[in-house]
């Protein structure tokens, strides 16, 4: 009776050993990764010149009620053979005044399903703004956001 025990045991190691490399999570970041410290290089007046130095060509720029800078990243999971779930994405704004001075800037993401700016630690509000930053954080929005 033991000798079929660990007869078992031992299959069932043989087995799940191989079987545990399986599970392994890789993690996938595409866009635009910004650089640490960089939103710190740019203060408020600072020139699009300075902007484009600090943080390269932009994603893609939008000229609605003035320029914005638009520098888009995102984050994906992918657990084996499962498909591939997105855990974060970024919408960094940099807007500029008609003097092109850095007027603002906004890290736009995904907090508990709304757009949040993790700069000023805001919701926006409605508005043009919202309408651009929105389409870009929820054009491919994620399921199970």
């Amino acid at each position: 009776m033991t000798a079929a025990r660990l007869c078992a045991a031992g299959l069932v190691l043989a087995l799940g050993l191989p079987l545990g490399g399986c599970f392994m999570t890789e993690t996938y970041q595409r866009g635009y990764l910004i650089p640490e410290g960089a939103l710190d290089q740019i203060p408020l007046g600072a020139s699009q010149e300075q902007v484009l130095i600090v943080l390269g060509t932009p994603s893609t720029v939008a000229t609605i009620s003035g320029e914005v800078f638009y520098y888009i990243s995102q984050r994906t999971e992918q657990t084996s053979f499962l498909p591939q779930k997105e855990t974060e994405r970024r919408v960094v704004a940099v807007y500029f005044d008609p003097n092109r001075k850095v007027q603002r800037i906004a890290n736009y993401g995904i907090k508990d399903g709304k757009i949040f700016d993790y700069i000023s630690r805001t919701t926006p509000s409605g508005g043009e703004q919202q309408s651009i930053a929105g389409f870009f954080v929820k054009v491919f929005k994620p399921s199970g956001m």
